[in-house]
Parts: structure tokens; C-alpha cells; sequence
């Protein structure tokens, strides 16, 4: 019974930090505080911050080795990794595949999370309060990937999903990659 408050706890949590970001952004636009990071350690956190909706679900992370740090605001990065990742927790069946990749092409560096579940979402997904699957017992208010999507775009991204080729969703972020400082020793 713990168990289960602490989750709809921090489910609930996710839910009004989703309403407050999407406030914010329709007032004053998307503010952000552009740095360079590590992409592994941005998507390391969002799995942290989702371990327990994970849980049931075969996670693998295939991130390019040496990646080069990417220019973003890294606490929004994860907000969308966080509402990616949480949705296909959701959606999914439990023992299903969940994979989050990066790698670099050209000049962009291209996140895809995708997952190996039923998939076949409706066309305005990333619309506010779109949800998946109308009247389902899955708790949300569908205002996830419309806050995803402001947060790419205003990094000069793209979000988009598409069937998987066998089954399943798949996401696609494609952001800058931009000309990382160089790290000299000192």
C-alpha cells in the first residue's frame, strides 16, 4: 500500500510540474539556461528519476561512444526524456523493450527512445491534452510531449514519433550539435 501512494505521489508530482513548465511557457515563452553537458549524463538522471515506472521493463541505453557535449538547458533535456520515458512506462506492457540511443549525424546530434508495446498513437501527439489512448485508466492529462516538443523547439530542435517498424513507438530528437569548447588540460 506504501508502495503504491509513493508512486501516484510522484506520478501526481510529474503531472503539476508538466502544468506549471506549460504555464509558464504560454506566459513568458521558453526560457533557457543554455550549458554544455553530457547527453549521458542528462539521460543517466532521467532513468534515475524513473526507476521505479522502469522497473518492469527491459531498459538499454545505446549511447554512441564519445559523444560530444551537446549546448542545452539540461534540467529541460531531462523534463523531455523524463515525459518520453514515462510514456512508454505507461503505454507499454511490462517485459517490453524500451531503448533510448544518441549518436551524432552531421552537424545534429539525433535521442531516439523507443519501445516495443502495442504503438499506433493518434496524429495530434504532441498537442496539448492529446493522450494516447481517450478515456483509459492510464493516469495523465496529455500535456507531456506538447511541453517536449516546445522544449526541443526552443533548442532549435525537432521532436517527432513514428510507428515502429515491427511494433511499437518511436522518437526521434534531432538537436544542433553546435562546436563544444575544447578541454585543455590544465
Amino acid at each position: 500500500l506504501l508502495q503504491g501512494i509513493h508512486e501516484q505521489a510522484t506520478s501526481m508530482q510529474r503531472l503539476i510540474e508538466n502544468l506549471l513548465d506549460m504555464a509558464r511557457m504560454q506566459e513568458r515563452g521558453v526560457r533557457l539556461n543554455r550549458q554544455w553537458h553530457s547527453l549521458e549524463e542528462i539521460v543517466g538522471s532521467a532513468l534515475r528519476q524513473l526507476r521505479e515506472p522502469l522497473a518492469q521493463h527491459v531498459v538499454n541505453t545505446l549511447l554512441t561512444a564519445q559523444l560530444p557535449l551537446v549546448e542545452v538547458d539540461a534540467l529541460m533535456l531531462e523534463r523531455v526524456l523524463v515525459n518520453l520515458l514515462d510514456n512508454a512506462a505507461k503505454y507499454t506492457p511490462p517485459g517490453t523493450t524500451i531503448t533510448v540511443s544518441a549518436d551524432k549525424i552531421g552537424d545534429s546530434i539525433v535521442l531516439e527512445v523507443s519501445d516495443t508495446g502495442p504503438g499506433g498513437a493518434p496524429a495530434p501527439l504532441f498537442e496539448p491534452f492529446a493522450r494516447g489512448q481517450q478515456e483509459s485508466s492510464i493516469t495523465g492529462i496529455g500535456l507531456g510531449l506538447a511541453l517536449a516538443k516546445r522544449i526541443v523547439e526552443a533548442h532549435g530542435g525537432q521532436i517527432e514519433a513514428r510507428p515502429g517498424q515491427q511494433r511499437g513507438m518511436h522518437f526521434i530528437i534531432t538537436l544542433p550539435a553546435g562546436s563544444p569548447p575544447s578541454l585543455e588540460p590544465l
